[in-house]
């Protein structure tokens, strides 16, 4: 699997594991055992983390302005590998046929036989860790283009149990998927939980999409990438994200975790 020390990509290789299922985690920095160098920009990592393996689990290279490019002639020698199932994690932002990610929907389902394309909603752990968002909870202000949009945030744990059994149910689960929690709230919301759970208090502000790529861009993400991340706040605001999904719970038995169940496992002080 690819991205296996991601958001994600953890959650997979850990509930694959509980399986007893086998799982070739692809890392361009391997650290431990059953890792192996991976690199999307160096083709002859390829092959050897290809070898034997029958699905893949594909996260496009990060912050890259034209993934296709890379990913297509991955695909096709995953597919003369003898790869047969791949279940690709998208975006609910993008359809398939867009530019970028929306390009890899449509070569995964013309190169390869069983294709699963998972397009989930904003992730609940953006509100956490190192990313702008998080270092916004912890300093009292969320900064976005969003206006009044609302979002249904999933956890990324609950991406992850829809994408193992879409990588290992003897049926494949052939199509795109838009993966949701079991809410949208905006941000304005979900400061007002954030500060309800921490007794920190929390605001958001609402800027241009301009001055969000220009922030973007000092935290660090790629100049020619920071403007089509932050453009994606405008269709939230339209209510591109204002929509809900029974995906978690019809494929896994149970339903996604609220955010309010994440904020208090996660943000609530010890």
């Amino acid at each position: 699997m690819l991205g296996s020390t991601g958001t994600v990509g953890r959650s997979v290789s850990a509930l694959l594991a509980e399986e007893g299922l086998d799982a070739r985690r692809a890392t361009r920095s391997p650290q431990s055992a059953g890792q192996i160098r991976f690199d999307w920009f160096a083709p002859e990592t390829w092959a050897p983390a290809l070898a034997d393996v029958s699905a893949v689990y594909l996260i496009a290279p990060v912050g890259a302005a034209d993934p296709a490019v890379v990913v297509e002639p991955f695909l096709r020698a995953a597919r003369d590998a003898g790869v047969r199932r791949v279940v690709v994690q998208s975006s609910s932002a993008v359809s398939a046929g867009d530019p970028g990610l929306g390009e890899i929907h449509t070569l995964a389902e013309q190169l390869i036989p069983e294709w699963t394309v998972l397009r989930p909603s904003w992730f609940m752990q953006n509100f956490t860790g190192s990313s702008s968002l998080a270092e916004g909870v912890r300093a009292g202000e969320i900064v976005t283009a969003t206006g009044d949009g609302p979002v249904a945030f999933i956890d990324a744990r609950d991406i992850a149990a829809v994408g193992v059994r879409a990588l290992v149910d003897p049926i494949p689960r052939v199509g795109a998927y838009v993966v949701t929690g079991p809410q949208a709230v905006t941000y304005s919301q979900a400061a007002e939980v954030i500060t309800r759970f921490t007794g920190a208090p929390v605001t958001h502000r609402s800027v241009t999409v301009d001055e969000l790529a220009a922030l973007h861009v000092e935290h660090g993400l790629p100049a020619e990438y920071a403007p089509i991340l932050a453009a994606l706040d405008l269709d939230i605001a339209a209510g591109s994200e204002n929509r809900l999904t029974d995906v978690v719970e019809d494929v896994t038995g149970r339903a996604p975790r609220s955010f309010e169940d994440f904020v208090s496992e996660f943000l609530t002080a010890p």
